[in-house]
């Protein structure tokens, strides 16, 4: 039997135990555990959130999990306490005041998982309060954090709003340089680089792993990963195309691949799109149609550019270091989006 596609499914427990396909990543993974703090970038639906999950399970020691995959006895298994939070669930549209509440009522939610309960009203000092508990329970502290920049980035174009937002972040995760001596790892995951500037500005030792030859090919599939995990789906589509698989290939490297993260090389397919063309068994733009960012939208809207401008565009590295929500250059979000 085929194994079940996982769309939409970001947690790893899940495609796991339920008999999904899964396609083994935990040989990148174990790089990164190598290291301490990191920021990683990469556009919606292309996997970051499950790889979050992948190291909250890793973490959490849940070896049997992993039983088959790479790094299954590669790791001393450990247990440690994980912070988790994921700001595409925290409510950050209604205003500062209800934002912050919202931090806290996720901070509070990491807190029950571990029977901690927490005094401090003002975010940034639960946050700190929540890490100390924690390690003083359990030791060392993992903090795992998903979207770090949607509460801005949905307002791009609502630049007070965007900037009031970015003051709460940029204290909160202040926090995390304060709780180094708590700490075991720090991953930080978002869509855009372009505030990632002033938002960690203190917090000066994470690394930044977006443009990086190690870790390109972390999130997405590779040529090898699509012809060895779809193989059976790939003879399937070969049937019903009346193609050749080398011809099949090919048609699916033009629609889905051409992704890089390393000047051109280790090129990736968008693994939503792969998904849903093996599910549905035919051609379409799914990554398009569900992943577009509204914000990028209202900001070629908002600066009247000729869209046709951007065919055979060029930028220099410079273009995509820009953090002033003002001068946003929407080459740079096309980019990162």
């Amino acid at each position: 039997m085929l194994k079940k596609l996982p769309i939409g499914i970001q947690t790893l427990s899940q495609i796991i135990e339920d008999g999904y396909l899964y396609v083994d990543k935990t040989k990148y993974i174990y790089e990164l555990l190598q290291g301490k703090y990191y920021f990683f970038s990469r556009p919606r639906r292309f996997g970051k959130s499950l790889l979050i999950s992948t190291l909250k399970e890793i973490f959490s020691g849940n070896q049997e999990l992993f039983q088959g995959l790479w790094i299954y006895d590669q790791i001393t298994w450990e247990k440690h306490p994980v912070i988790h939070l994921d700001f595409s669930a925290i409510t950050h549209s209604k205003g500062v005041a209800n934002f912050e509440k919202n931090i806290n009522l996720a901070l509070d939610k990491n807190a029950a998982e571990y029977g901690v309960v927490l005094a401090n009203q003002d975010n940034k000092e639960r946050f700190e309060e929540l890490a100390r508990k924690l390690y003083q329970s359990y030791g060392s502290i993992v903090i795992l954090i998903d979207e770090y920049d949607k509460p801005i980035i949905d307002h791009v174009v609502e630049v007070a709003k965007a900037e009031a937002n970015k003051e709460v972040l940029a204290g909160f995760y202040e926090v995390i340089k304060n709780v180094d001596n708590y700490t075991k790892f720090v991953f930080i995951t978002g869509v855009s680089k372009f505030s990632k500037v002033s938002i960690f500005s203190k917090l000066n030792n994470l690394i930044d792993i977006t443009i990086n030859e190690k870790f390109a090919t972390l999130v997405g599939y590779t040529q090898s990963e699509l012809e060895k995990y779809f193989a059976p789906y790939l003879e399937l589509l070969s049937v019903k195309y009346q193609k050749s698989k080398a011809a099949l290939l090919k048609e699916i490297k033009e629609w889905y691949n051409g992704y890089s993260w390393n000047e051109g090389q280790n090129t990736v397919y968008n693994p939503f799109g792969i998904l849903n063309l093996f599910y549905k068994k035919r051609f379409e733009n799914y990554w398009f149609q569900t992943a577009t960012p509204t914000f990028l939208i209202k900001l070629i809207k908002e600066q009247k550019v000729a869209v046709e401008d951007f065919e055979g565009f060029e930028a220099g590295a410079v273009i995509f270091e820009s953090f002033d929500l003002e001068k946003i250059h929407p080459v740079s979000l096309l980019f990162q989006t």
